[in-house]
């Protein structure tokens, strides 16, 4: 998958001094809605109504939340990198 296949929606969590980023493949997103049913504080539908991750830093407590999110993506479309 090229650099041009993502559209990285860039949100960072807090874990000690280890920072954590989340993308989303928006070639694999099926717009199922998982994510933001999960955690709608950090992830919200994009103008091509495809999921991404808001800006900013996470809460320490939505961590766990959005590890779920992650799992939970049936296309895996999400990840921590």
């Amino acid at each position: 998958m090229g650099p041009g296949c993502l559209l990285i929606a860039e949100t960072y969590l807090l874990r000690g001094v280890k920072l954590v980023k989340v993308e989303v493949d928006q070639d694999a997103c099926i717009s199922c809605g998982t994510c933001i049913d999960l955690c709608p504080e950090v992830f919200d539908w994009n103008d091509d109504e495809k999921a991404q991750a808001k800006a900013g830093e996470v809460p320490e407590e939505l961590e766990d939340t959005v590890k779920e999110a992650v799992e939970s993506c049936p296309t895996e479309a999400i990840r921590e990198v």
